[in-house]
């Protein structure tokens, strides 16, 4: 290997410039800010499951018909209702 080969770049050829393919000219800032903030759960479902289940209905149907099952989800722990966002709006309260 020569010199020429192993010379490393300085820092003159790095751009500033953010490349054409990552346009984010159609994003929209903070889109999903308030479902985050409202505790939005997201469970990833694997293939075999989705395949049976195909939306959050169906899903919620099920568990709910699981929990009916197994005696109503006594001594499951229940989610907060305030979430921290109603509890910002109320004043931190």
């Amino acid at each position: 290997m020569s010199a020429k080969t192993m010379k490393i770049k300085g820092h003159e050829s790095i751009k500033t410039e953010m490349r054409p393919e990552y346009d984010f000219s159609g994003g929209v800032r903070g889109k999903y800010y308030r479902r985050y903030i409202e505790s939005t759960n997201v469970v990833v479902l694997e293939p075999d499951v989705h395949k049976i289940f195909r939306n959050s209905t169906a899903v919620n149907e099920a568990l709910r018909t699981l929990i009916r099952a197994a005696g109503g989800g006594q001594g499951l722990t229940k989610r907060p209702t305030r979430t921290r966002a109603k509890a910002a709006r109320a004043g931190g309260r």
